[in-house]
């Protein structure tokens, strides 16, 4: 059953009971609009069969004004439920609406992307492999769980140039976008969380801030003896690596969390190194937010329980 949970969470397969129910092909919002593209071609190539742009609520009564933008994965789990792989959301667009209401944050276009076929390589930070021991780079090649295809290729580059180089540019040129890199977001749990981690790593010029809660740290199944040694393994490489990116925390703002139950207990230790060591390397005050939530699990009830968090600190701009 821990095997199945691990799974579930690293490729956000349909359950068992849930594949038979029938599905609508955009979702619902409760506030604002969606927008659907279907047919994208440079999504499709990495995977991604579907995106969807919500709009918020003043976008249509407001021709003048201009919106930051948050890029988000799995967007199958963000807007509505029917949609999700697991009867849950996030509820991104009633929190962004809820918040904006009570002053507390701008409203934010945001840009979802459907989970891509082969997610676990195509959402791992690829450049970081490089830096991993060679025993931790078999972790990663040989890793087995239904769903997950053993020696898939690592595809991270293919989605960071998605974002960055395909879909930002197209979103800028249709809707009315503050495309600057401080009102450019990149959020996402589990897998999307070091997705999030690695865009703003690669692309630090285009998104500012970045936010991964369960951000999946482990990088591969988390169990095993020598818990210390992998922690050490990660944490070394993503030392290396940030060290070797134009990550700057006078520019860019990063925030991680993790709860403590189902899948997200194994990842305190790997979180407590990754704290010191973004202390290191000069993150920290605004630049930097590390959080724990005791008892949350691994999914996306509990992400919705705590995304204004996130969100609140993404908008540097807030009222």
């Amino acid at each position: 059953m821990k095997q199945l949970a691990i799974a579930l969470a690293l490729m956000a397969t349909t359950p068992l009971a849930a594949q038979d129910a029938p599905k609508p092909s955009a979702p619902e919002v409760s506030a604002g609009s969606i927008v659907w593209w279907p047919d994208f071609a440079p999504a499709k190539a990495v995977g991604v069969e579907d995106i969807w742009v919500w709009l918020p609520p003043s976008y249509a009564t407001s021709p003048d004004r201009r919106y930051p933008v948050l890029y988000m994965h799995d967007a199958e789990n963000i807007f509505d439920r029917r949609l999700s792989n697991f009867d849950k959301e996030w509820g991104i667009d009633e929190a962004i609406t809820r918040m904006s209401e009570q002053g507390d944050l701008r409203e934010w276009i945001v840009v979802g992307l459907r989970s891509p076929k082969n997610r676990y390589q195509v959402l791992f930070p690829q450049k970081l492999y490089d830096f991993l021991p060679e025993d931790y780079r078999l972790r990663v090649d040989e890793i087995q769980f239904a769903g997950i295809e053993p020696g898939y290729p690592l595809r991270g580059d293919d989605y960071v140039q998605l974002l960055a180089d395909d879909l930002k540019p197209k979103v800028d040129a249709i809707f009315r976008t503050l495309a600057g890199a401080q009102d450019t977001a990149v959020m996402g749990s589990s897998m999307g969380g070091l997705m999030s981690l690695y865009a703003i790593a690669e692309r630090p010029d285009v998104f500012g801030q970045a936010a991964g809660l369960s951000t999946h740290l482990p990088l591969a199944a988390p169990e095993g003896d020598d818990v210390e040694g992998r922690v050490r393994a990660v944490t070394e490489a993503f030392r290396a690596y940030f060290s070797a990116s134009a990550l700057n925390p006078e520019r860019n703002h990063i925030y991680i969390d993790h709860g403590t139950a189902t899948l997200d207990a194994f990842y305190p230790p790997y979180a407590k190194a990754f704290d010191a060591m973004m202390a290191e390397q000069g993150w920290g005050g605004a630049s930097y937010q590390s959080r724990a939530f005791f008892g949350a699990e691994h999914e996306e009830n509990a992400w919705a329980q705590r995304v204004d968090i996130p969100l609140a600190f993404l908008d540097r701009s807030d009222p």
